[in-house]
């Protein structure tokens, strides 16, 4: 039977990786991927950072927080539709030119 040797991690880097999801609302198999973990691993990461974070943070509801997350998520992908529309069309001015 092979025996896998356990890794260590700072906890600030488990921190900077649920962070990733908790905040950036990026995918548990993208962060996992990046930092050389499983998902499983990013879930209990993130699981904890949040358990301590609604501890230190008890000024908004779940429902509220779930709506910020949201609104976040939201202005990143306006954000990301605006910025691709301006080199759109800045390829089509520089195409007609």
């Amino acid at each position: 039977m092979v025996q896998k040797k356990s890794r260590h991690f700072s906890p600030e880097f488990r921190e900077t990786a649920a962070r990733e999801v908790v905040d950036k609302s990026r995918r548990f198999e993208d962060v996992a991927r990046d930092c050389g973990v499983t998902g499983q691993t990013i879930r209990n990461w993130v699981r904890e950072f949040r358990a301590t974070r609604a501890v230190a943070d008890p000024g908004l509801t779940v429902d509220e927080r779930a709506r910020l997350k949201e609104l976040e998520r939201r202005v990143r992908e306006l954000e990301e539709e605006n910025q691709f529309l301006g080199k759109s069309v800045a390829f089509f001015a520089k195409r007609h030119r």
